[in-house]
């Protein structure tokens, strides 16, 4: 294919994750306001009985739940969007090459998810409860409805990328940068690095970052022993 056909076919694979976000997030914007209450139950159960979320511009109340259902749009569609990136890629790898990162785009897709659950489910209320509990007792918690949905895209985002860890470890192995012996020996820094990563983007509570770091350290730990298994070592590799 000429470079002219390349950008003809990128534009087109472009239209079609357009066409597909749009498709599902029409529908979700009639459920805005409902998928807002649900994500801001647990922020709403710790507050005072006399306190709420509160929007502190005119548009907030309409904009803060459609902001929210085309991230929610965009969530859904990831495998589309994956799958449209890989078949514009696809045609230039060998087969064996295929063989080798079809289920490391799974399993990519499969982490991000679990991330984003744990997140959710795991989390999302001690962190809030620790935010929540830990203002002063003069002082009122109301949360912005903008504020509030941005912190928890934030920590979906932060939990869902993270949890791509051992695929990231995969594609080093891979790759050949380094050998699973190599990463083995470095398994003390790369522990050291999780915990100062976790310290800098959770909440400023304690367990939130142990809720990133212990996770972290354990897929790492998996990738480590998947690439050991699943990757035969290059002897070309200087050790």
């Amino acid at each position: 294919m000429s470079l002219m056909a390349h950008f003809a076919e990128l534009r087109t694979r472009f239209i079609y994750i357009i066409m597909a976000v749009v498709a599902v997030f029409l529908p979700l914007m009639y459920v805005s306001r409902s998928l807002y209450d649900l994500i801001s139950r647990p922020l709403v159960a710790l507050l005072p009985h006399n306190a709420s979320i509160i929007a502190t511009q005119v548009a907030s109340g309409f904009l803060a739940p459609i902001k929210l259902a085309f991230f929610m749009a965009l969530f859904i569609c990831v495998p589309f969007i994956i799958a449209q990136i890989w078949g514009f890629v696809a045609p230039a790898l060998y087969k064996h090459e295929k063989r080798a990162v079809v289920p490391l785009l799974l399993s990519a897709i499969v982490l991000f998810y679990v991330g984003v659950a744990f997140a959710y489910f795991v989390v999302l209320v001690p962190a809030l409860k620790f935010l929540v509990l830990f203002a002063p007792d003069n002082v009122l918690p109301m949360t912005d409805i903008e504020s509030y949905l941005d912190f928890v895209i934030k920590l979906f985002l932060v939990f869902g990328l993270m949890f791509e860890i051992p695929v990231a470890t995969m594609l080093l192995v891979l790759m050949r940068i380094v050998t699973p012996k190599q990463l083995a020996t470095k398994r003390r820094y790369v522990i050291v690095g999780c915990f100062f990563v976790s310290a800098i983007i959770t909440p400023p509570d304690g367990a939130s970052m142990l809720m990133l770091a212990i996770p972290m350290c354990i897929l790492f730990e998996l990738g480590l022993m998947a690439a050991s298994m699943f990757i035969k070592p290059d002897k070309s590799i200087a050790q």
